[in-house]
């Protein structure tokens, strides 16, 4: 399966962008991997729309979702 370079170089533009206007963000990402993301860690996202609902989710992560994150990590070296 390969991927189609023109999508991945408007990917890369747009989380340029993203970085930009968030760069809050990548600073709390890099804070949680240095410790936080480990076996047994719960990662909640909580959504609150423009009318005032929310959405909240929750995952406790396993063994493999490490290795996935892991994985993700290394794909910038």
């Amino acid at each position: 399966m390969g991927m189609n370079p023109a999508i991945m170089m408007k990917l890369m533009q747009r989380l340029n962008i993203f970085r930009t206007q968030h760069p809050k963000f990548q600073a709390f990402l890099g804070s949680v991997t240095q410790g936080a993301i480990r076996e047994g860690s719960v990662i909640e996202i909580k959504v609150t729309d423009p009318d005032g609902g929310e959405y909240i989710s929750n995952i406790k992560l396993t063994r493999e979702d490490i290795e996935t994150v892991d994985m993700l990590k290394n794909i910038r070296e």
